[in-house]
């Protein structure tokens, strides 16, 4: 589905890009890059300014970053004076952006959120909504470790208690859902590979034997893997991260016996929803509604479709 709605879009981008002029301003407010995560999202939002850029003549992509809620209000009042006909968000908290998100919605621009929904669901805030299947993602990995270890210990590194964090927990306890699977512990590392690591220790300390480590997210994964080591353990068989970094992507391809597989979660959902703005003002192509893109398992037999060495993550 995916590549037909952006073919649909891509197509619409060559053909209106020569055919019609309009100055059009899309506003692209994501957060700064605080971890690998985001790192890959700012990257990928700036490439395909580029790249929209380049195709609609009259367009003028405009992309901001913020460390944090406060911060990112004050940019989306930025983008609002600069008078921007779209806007893309990947809020750094939904909750406390939504009365900002919704002043700009209220003036007729078109909205497409990322990622990071509000915790009540609100559908007034946006028209487009692009995200990865949180829920899949912790699920696919609980159905990965049910099928290779299915009496496995697993300790649990979560990401911070936002509602995509728990709606991986929530897809995740699905997954080992009727196995032998004996969760020891779950802690929240701030999908900060320091944080996991400091997290991972205090696992390390705490039990004696564990088999399996789930981190939601790739960058937890790092600061594990070196815990790990450092303690020289032999007792855990293998981690299992998310979102698809070209380091653990690169582990998988090699394969590397602790990360055998990974969980796609790409931050290049920012430019997905680029795109599909761009068809909407430009093509009048229909893209309100909900996009989700897949929780792909990685493995060594599909990893090179997914493997980009010249990004950030």
């Amino acid at each position: 589905m995916r590549k037909s709605v952006l073919a649909v879009a891509l197509a619409s981008v060559s053909f209106v890009g020569t055919a019609y002029a309009a100055d059009m301003k899309i506003g692209v407010s994501i957060p700064a890059a605080d971890h690998g995560w985001t790192a890959g999202v700012v990257y990928h939002a700036n490439r395909i300014a580029e790249k929209l850029e380049a195709a609609y003549p009259d367009l003028d992509v405009i992309v901001k970053t913020s460390p944090d809620p406060a911060s990112q209000a004050n940019a989306l009042q930025d983008l609002e004076i600069q008078g921007i006909d779209a806007l893309v968000i990947l809020p750094t908290n939904p909750d406390p952006l939504v009365n900002a998100i919704k002043e700009v919605k209220n003036k007729g621009t078109f909205v497409a959120l990322v990622d990071r929904a509000p915790s009540n669901n609100d559908l007034s805030v946006r028209d487009l909504y692009v995200a990865g299947n949180n829920f899949a993602l912790g699920e696919v990995a609980g159905d990965y470790i049910e099928g290779r270890t299915p009496d496995a210990k697993v300790v649990v590194i979560r990401g911070m208690p936002i509602p995509i964090d728990q709606e991986r927990q929530d897809g995740f306890d699905a997954g080992i859902a009727g196995s032998g699977i004996e969760v020891l512990d779950r802690q929240f590392g701030n999908w900060n590979r320091d944080d996991a690591f400091k997290v991972m220790q205090d696992f390390l300390t705490k039990y004696e034997h564990i088999d399996v480590v789930w981190c939601q997210d790739d960058d937890m994964s790092v600061g594990v893997l070196q815990a790990i080591e450092q303690s020289q353990r032999t007792d855990i068989q293998y981690v299992i991260g998310g979102a698809g970094s070209k380091d653990m992507i690169k582990r998988v391809m090699d394969g590397d016996a602790m990360i055998p597989v990974d969980v796609l979660y790409p931050p290049a959902m920012i430019g997905t929803a680029m795109e599909m703005t761009a068809a909407a003002l430009f093509a009048n192509v229909p893209t309100a509604g909900v996009y989700t893109i897949d929780a792909t398992l990685v493995t060594p037999e599909n990893a090179a479709d997914y493997y980009f060495p010249d990004s950030p993550f």
